[in-house]
C-alpha cells in the first residue's frame, strides 16, 4: 500500500496511490461502517492497515472511486513528525568517500519538523549558503511507541518507508563542526512521495536508491551498503529514546554527495532539479531556488 497526502478541490486529505488515481482513504473507511482518522498522523497511529486491506478486497471497482493523478496536489505524508532523527556516515562507500572511519555506533542528529517540505515542493537556498548538499536517504516511519526494542521485533514498529532528502548546508556544517545548523534550515527536509507500508515494500535491506542532479546520476547504490540496517537502528536508537508513531528516522546516505565529487565539489544552485528515487517508493523530485 502506497499512501499520499494530498489536496483536491482545495481540500486536504490522504489517500492510496492505486494505478493512475488515488483512493480517499476516509471515504472508503467510512463506506466500511469505520470511523475515519482526520489525519495521515492520525491513521498511522489508529492501526487500521488490516481493515483498508479488507474493505479494498472486498468491494468491487466499480464501488470504489478514484482521483485522477493529474487533479491532485501532493503533500509531504507526514507534516507534524514527534521527531525527525538522522544517521550520519551510514554507508560503507559514504563514509570513504569522506575519509572517515566506519562508526561502531550509530551517529545520530536531529532536524526539526519546519524543515519538511513535499514532493515537488522547492528547496530554498539563503543567500548566506554557499555549498548547498543533497543526500538521498530511505526514512522510516514508526508505527508505535516504543522503548529497548529488540532487533527482532523491530519489524513490528517500523509502519512504512518513504524517500528523504537530507539538505545539507556543508560550509555552516563544516564550520560549526557539529551537523545541527547547517542540516536545519528550512526546507531542508523533503520528504514523499509517498509512504510504502511495511508488507508492501519487500525487503528494506536490498533497495536500490539513487539521485539525480538535472538528470545527470550522481548517486547510484543499494539500502545493502548499509552499516547498520533498518532493524539495528530501531534498536540502537531505542535504547536512548522513546520512539513514538509518525517518528521519522533517515538512515544515511550512499557516496556521491557534491560534497567529496572529484576533482570539483557539484553543489546546488538556484534553478536545478534534484530527484531522490528509491526502489518500491518513487521519486521525490524539487526544485531549488534562491532566497
Amino acid at each position: 500500500m502506497r499512501l499520499i497526502r494530498y489536496v483536491h478541490n482545495k481540500r486536504e486529505s490522504y489517500g492510496i496511490l492505486k494505478d493512475d488515481g488515488v483512493i480517499d482513504l476516509p471515504i472508503l473507511l467510512r463506506m466500511g461502517g469505520y470511523d475515519a482518522p482526520n489525519t495521515l498522523e492520525a491513521f498511522v497511529s489508529s492501526g487500521m492497515i488490516d481493515e483498508v486491506n479488507h474493505l479494498i478486497n472486498e468491494l468491487s471497482e466499480d464501488e470504489i472511486s478514484k482521483i485522477s493523478m493529474e487533479e491532485v496536489v501532493l503533500r509531504a505524508p507526514i507534516l507534524y513528525p514527534p521527531k525527525i532523527i538522522c544517521l550520519g556516515l551510514n554507508y560503507r562507500d559514504h563514509a570513504e568517500e569522506s575519509g572517515a572511519e566506519i562508526p561502531d555506533e550509530p551517529i545520530i542528529f536531529m532536524k526539526p519538523r519546519t524543515s519538511i517540505i513535499g514532493h515537488e515542493e522547492p528547496i530554498v537556498k539563503p543567500r548566506f549558503v554557499k555549498k548547498l548538499d543533497y543526500e538521498a536517504e530511505l526514512a522510516m516511519i514508526i508505527a508505535g511507541k516504543g522503548k529497548n526494542i529488540g532487533v527482532s521485533e523491530a519489524a513490528d514498529y517500523i509502519f512504512g518507508y518513504t524517500a528523504f532528502n537530507d539538505v545539507s548546508a556543508r560550509d555552516i556544517q563544516f564550520k560549526d563542526g557539529q551537523w545541527t545548523r547547517g542540516k536545519s534550515l528550512d526546507t531542508f527536509a523533503p520528504i514523499g512521495p509517498c509512504i510504502t507500508t511495511s508488507d508492501q515494500i519487500g525487503d528494506p535491506m536490498d533497495l536500490r536508491i539513487r539521485t539525480r542532479v538535472n538528470g545527470e546520476v550522481r548517486q547510484d547504490s543499494s539500502t545493502s551498503n548499509m552499516i547498520f540496517n533498518v532493524y539495528e537502528i530501531i534498536y540502537h536508537l531505542s535504547r536512548i529514546m522513546t520512539l513514538e508513531p509518525c517518528d521519522i528516522i533517515a538512515t544515511g546516505t550512499p557516496s556521491g554527495v557534491a560534497a567529496f565529487m572529484k576533482p570539483k565539489p557539484k553543489f546546488l544552485k538556484a534553478g536545478d532539479i534534484v530527484e531522490i528515487e528509491i526502489e518500491g517508493i518513487g521519486t521525490l523530485r524539487n526544485p531549488v531556488i534562491e532566497e
